[in-house]
C-alpha cells in the first residue's frame, strides 16, 4: 500500500518577476516499509517537498495523499490529528521545547494524544536508549550538544506508532558513527514495522540505506532505484552538469 503519494505537485512563491517555482510537477510514491532518500543542491526544493508531504504547506497545484486519503479533503482538525499520530517530522533546527527534558520532549506527542505520562515517558526513554542517550534523558536541550539534540529530535519523530517519517538532514549535526546509527534505526523501523520514510540528505553514504534515491534540481525530479553505489554515481553525474 502507498503510504505517501504526490501527484504532479507544484509549489510557487511570489508573483510576476519575483515568482519562484520551488517544485515543478513532482510525482512521488512511497510504500509502507519503503525508504526514499532525497538529494540535491541547496534551493532545489527538498525542504518544500517535505513540508508539503507532511501537510505543513499546501501545493499550488497537484495532490497529496496519505494512506490513500487526499489531504485537500480533510478538515484542519483531521490534518492536525494526522500530523500528531501518523507523521513524524525531523527539522534541521530541531524544534525542541527548552523547558522540557529530553525524555519529556520525546514523549510529548504521545501525551498530547492521550497516552498516560508514565507510558509515554517509558516509550520515549526506550527510544533514547536506542540512540545512545539513555544517560541524557533528564537533561534539558541547552545542556545537550548539537548532535544530542538532533538525536532527541529524531526520537520524538519516531515515538509511538508513526507510519510516515519525514526527515530533513537527520544526520546533519552528527558524526559518521551516530549518523549511521540513526539511518539504521530508520531503516529497521521501515523493514520491521512497515513505516515509510522520506529522508533528505547530502551524504551519499547515508542515502545508500534507502531503497530508492530521488534527485531534485530546480524543483524537478530525477529518479533512480537501488541502493549504493547508486547514490554516489547519481550525485556525481548531476554535479558534473
Amino acid at each position: 500500500m502507498s503510504m505517501l503519494e504526490l501527484r504532479r505537485v507544484s509549489k510557487t512563491y511570489g508573483q510576476g518577476a519575483a515568482e519562484v517555482r520551488a517544485l515543478d510537477e513532482v510525482s512521488l510514491s512511497v510504500d509502507e516499509g519503503g525508504m526514499v532518500a532525497v538529494m540535491g543542491p541547496s534551493g532545489s526544493g527538498k525542504s518544500t517537498l517535505l513540508t508539503i508531504a507532511g501537510s505543513l504547506e499546501e501545493p499550488t497545484e497537484g495532490e497529496v495523499l496519505i494512506a490513500g486519503r487526499p489531504l485537500t479533503r480533510m478538515s484542519h482538525g483531521a490534518r492536525a490529528a494526522l500530523r500528531r499520530r501518523t507523521i513524524g517530522f525531523v527539522f534541521q533546527d530541531f524544534n525542541l521545547l527548552p523547558g522540557l527534558t529530553a525524555a519529556e520532549n520525546v514523549s510529548l506527542p504521545l501525551e498530547l494524544d492521550g497516552t498516560s505520562a508514565r507510558k509515554a515517558r517509558a516509550a520515549g526513554r526506550a527510544l533514547l536508549e536506542q540512540l545512545g542517550l539513555d544517560g541524557r534523558a533528564d537533561a534539558f536541550p541547552d545542556q545537550l550538544s548539537g548532535g544530542e539534540r538532533q538525536r532527541v529530535a529524531i526520537a520524538r519523530a519516531m515515538v509511538g506508532e508513526r507510519r510516515l517519517l519525514l526527515a530533513d538532514e537527520p544526520s546533519g549535526a552528527l558524526d559518521s558513527v551516530n549518523g549511521e546509527a540513526v539511518m539504521r534505526l530508520v531503516h529497521d523501523a521501515c523493514r520491521k514495522h512497515g513505516m515509510a520514510a522520506v529522508v533528505v540528505t547530502h551524504d551519499a553514504q547515508l542515502a545508500s540505506w534507502a531503497e530508492r534515491v530521488v534527485f531534485l534540481r530546480d524543483g524537478r525530479m530525477t529518479d533512480q532505484t537501488g541502493p549504493a553505489p547508486g547514490p554516489e554515481s547519481l550525485l556525481a553525474s548531476e554535479e558534473s552538469r
